[in-house]
């Protein structure tokens, strides 16, 4: 197998990737959680592991500084990023929804204003209801805007629901299903598809025990 350039992002994500990879027969000897170090070679020197944030993990596979990378849908969709997604790992399942003000939708309003941490996403489910909004981008605490006015509603992640219920929020709609995939770059998957493919059968078999060990 020739040398394969992976991108993660550390977090809960890194560490189940190098839980499932370890599963699998691929370590990384000097890798640990406190390390400083952002580029490992695994012990059978088959795999690169690259760390970088998890929202450029699409933009070093689709450019080619990576051959795959393991990245969350939300971030995914947002780069907009042209690469081949071939596998879910069903890691940190959660979704993108529309939330507001419990009770107040739709807004009797021409043009919405929505706030998010993701603007590409947002305005593409708008636009695909044939509504004309307006996207406020926020970094953090997105559901204070439309408590305070800033905004008519919100497009965010949501795991439990819990933080819109504490600020009386409510969901209106959900938007898309979000986990981990896996992302393939366009041309290493032409110049490295055995290699590839055998990574990702593989990665799917030790998906599948994880998920009989955990259900059985």
């Amino acid at each position: 197998m020739s040398n394969i350039t992976l991108a993660l992002a550390k977090g809960r994500t890194a560490d189940s990737t190098i839980h499932l990879l370890k599963k699998i027969g691929i370590q990384f000897q000097d890798f640990h959680e406190d390390t400083r170090k952002l580029v490992f070679l695994s012990e059978d020197a088959s795999i690169k592991l690259i760390f970088v944030k998890a929202v450029d993990v699409p933009t070093y596979v689709e450019k080619g500084a990576a051959d795959i990378g393991i990245a969350g849908k939300d971030n995914i969709l947002e780069s907009q990023a042209d690469v081949y997604e071939l596998l879910d790992l069903k890691i940190g399942q959660c979704k993108f929804v529309v939330a507001g003000r419990a009770g107040d939708f739709p807004p009797s309003k021409q043009r919405l204003t929505v706030a998010s941490k993701y603007p590409n996403i947002t305005e593409q489910h708008f636009q695909k209801k044939g509504l004309d909004v307006e996207t406020v981008k926020l970094n953090g605490s997105v559901e204070l805007a439309p408590l305070i006015g800033l905004a008519d509603v919100i497009v965010d992640i949501v795991e439990t629901g819990n933080t819109l219920k504490e600020n009386g929020l409510e969901v209106f709609e959900d938007v898309e299903n979000i986990s981990t995939r896996l992302i393939v770059n366009k041309a290493s998957f032409a110049t490295k598809s055995n290699d590839i493919q055998l990574f990702i059968k593989r990665l799917t078999v030790g998906l599948e025990e994880e998920y009989e060990n955990h259900n059985g």
